[in-house]
């Protein structure tokens, strides 16, 4: 059976070269057909040669199709310093008369008079330079679209394609949490809103230990087919001295926000600490030995090296009950905050809120300085409760409200995908680290 099969596919083959052969023959011969006369003399002959009639410069578009697409690509025109919607039209050959005519279509075309550097216009024209049309972005979703129709030209808005995909990325830390996050692929706004995520429960600043651990699902947004930027984090699991914290982000439309598993706020009424990224100096000593004036003088806070002109955070909301200098405070702020607490900020060196203000919670109330009695660039803070000094790093903060019953069942269902996504990140991490 095999052998004949074989001898049929050969058999194929073979009658198959044949065809291809005799109908090349064919071909050949009828082009010689064409193209060769000979005359009844035997032994003569003569060849006619026929002369085509071919274009003298190489066919680079092929009819009306390829110019269309032509005159129908976009050109970008990037707005200057010092340049407007003026010069940008008489750049492009465009007529003045035409600006105006833009200008009157909608209030929306009318800010188009406010443009900055940087802005980007890109124009459409037809097969005799005319504008066609023109868009110009109105923010990250949206075009302002200008389009000429029947001869009169119309404005609308077009919306931009926004593609939003789930990226994923973890870390460990072993010098410092921006390092980690970097060599996990994250860029330094990432960063911040991971700290900020759990900033009511870790301080960044003190507590942070080499061999803490985060994880984290977040979008990546695309526009147009281009990375535009990472989008929100939707999931994150951060591990800080062997204990575990995860915040999943849940949106109903009417509350957004960061909550844990089983439905409490991840945001409390005090920040635990009220700047990132710097590092402890002293901690809270009620017995130390003051560096400047070298004697026992209670230090009832917390001193946070930073940079010069570093912002300070309001801890939480409140109202400035003092903001002015003093001999050995510098410049500082208190707040008074409900349930009997204030918080004190001291050595600024600049204020950025006054005495009667009404402040909300991470709104920035000054700068790190070296104003009074301060050996270098600090901030100096302190959480006063019911009258007594507390340590800012121990001191237990008033929870926001959990979400409720019914809310609650809405949350953990939408969440469920994210958390079980993390659920499997943070184990394949886990494994990882223990081969």
């Amino acid at each position: 059976m095999e052998e004949k099969q074989a001898f049929n596919v050969h058999h194929w083959i073979t009658r198959t070269r044949f065809a291809t052969f005799t109908g090349t023959l064919i071909v050949f011969g009828l082009f010689l057909a064409i193209f060769t006369t000979t005359d009844d003399s035997p032994g003569s002959h003569y060849t006619q040669v026929i002369e085509l009639d071919l274009p003298k410069e190489p066919i680079t578009s092929v009819g009306p199709a390829s110019m269309h697409h032509d005159a129908r690509s976009w050109e970008r025109v990037t707005v200057q310093s010092g340049q407007n919607l003026d010069a940008i039209f008489r750049q492009q050959g465009f007529s003045i008369a035409l600006l105006h005519e833009v200008l009157s279509l909608s209030d929306d075309t009318q800010k188009l008079t406010r443009i900055k550097p940087g802005d980007v216009f890109e124009f459409r024209r037809d097969e005799s330079g005319e504008m066609t049309e023109m868009r110009y972005p109105i923010d990250e979703e949206h075009y302002l679209l200008v389009r000429r129709e029947g001869g009169e030209f119309f404005a609308e808005m077009q919306q931009r394609q926004i593609i939003r995909e789930i990226a994923q990325a973890e870390g460990v830390i072993d010098s410092s949490l921006f390092l980690a996050a970097r060599e996990a692929g994250l860029k330094d706004q990432m960063i911040l809103e991971l700290a900020n995520i759990f900033g009511w429960d870790i301080d960044f600043v003190l507590d942070l230990r080499d061999g803490d651990r985060f994880m984290l699902v977040y979008e990546k947004i695309f526009r147009d087919g281009e990375f535009l930027r990472d989008g929100k984090i939707l999931a994150a699991t951060f591990i800080n001295q062997g204990q575990r914290f995860q915040a999943l982000w849940y949106d109903n439309g009417e509350i957004a926000d960061y909550y844990a598993p089983d439905g409490r706020n991840m945001r409390k009424e005090f920040l635990r600490a009220p700047l990132n990224f710097s590092f402890i100096s002293s901690a809270f000593n009620p017995r130390r030995m003051h560096p400047i004036l070298k004697r026992i003088r209670p230090h009832n806070g917390i001193d946070y090296f930073a940079p010069a002109g570093t912002p300070v955070y309001a801890a939480g909301d409140g109202t400035v009950i003092r903001s002015a200098y003093a001999a050995a405070n510098g410049n500082h702020v208190f707040i008074q905050h409900p349930n009997s607490i204030v918080t004190k900020y001291l050595h600024f060196s600049k204020r950025a809120v006054k005495q009667g203000q009404k402040v909300k919670q991470g709104q920035t109330i000054g700068y790190v300085g070296s104003t009074g009695l301060a050996t270098g660039p600090h901030l100096h803070y302190e959480f006063v409760l019911d009258g007594v000094h507390r340590d800012p790093r121990t001191v237990p903060l008033p929870k926001v409200e959990p979400l409720g019953p019914e809310l609650l069942v809405d949350f953990q269902l939408k969440s469920a995908p994210m958390l079980t996504q993390l659920s499997r990140l943070e184990s394949a991490s886990l494994y990882a680290q223990q081969q």
